[in-house]
């Protein structure tokens, strides 16, 4: 077959008959995380554990699991989501402040991450 036409078709094909088949994507999102360490309440209704691998998230439902990865040193982790936030303009995830040491940015406040939820 003529390769011009098969690199027309193969997405088409993919699209059609290959699709319901594959995975489906599950939530997935890069930006700023910075980390905090109080021992107040979470919107979930717990106690903020500093030592807990737990997160802020403005709109994930609470108990969802995202890999967390550090886009600088390749680090990641896993997190529980139990809170609302961040409330700083331009982040997207608030970690504790453990989640936050095993992704090695403590000194530094925030970071660049990407974010991947858990099935």
């Amino acid at each position: 077959m003529n390769p011009i036409i098969l690199r027309r078709i193969a997405p088409v094909f993919i699209a059609l008959f290959l699709a319901p088949f594959l995975p489906t994507a599950s939530f997935a999102q890069c930006g700023s995380a910075s980390w905090y360490a109080l021992t107040s309440k979470t919107a979930s209704g717990e106690r903020m554990n500093p030592a807990a691998m737990t997160a802020a998230h403005r709109s994930l439902p609470f108990g969802t699991k995202l890999k967390v990865v550090n886009r600088r040193n390749g680090k990641a982790v896993v997190v529980r989501i139990n809170d609302r936030g961040p409330f700083v303009g331009g982040r997207i995830l608030d970690l504790s402040k453990a989640a936050a040491a095993k992704l090695d940015f403590i000194r530094a406040g925030h970071t660049k991450v990407c974010l991947e939820q858990m099935k």
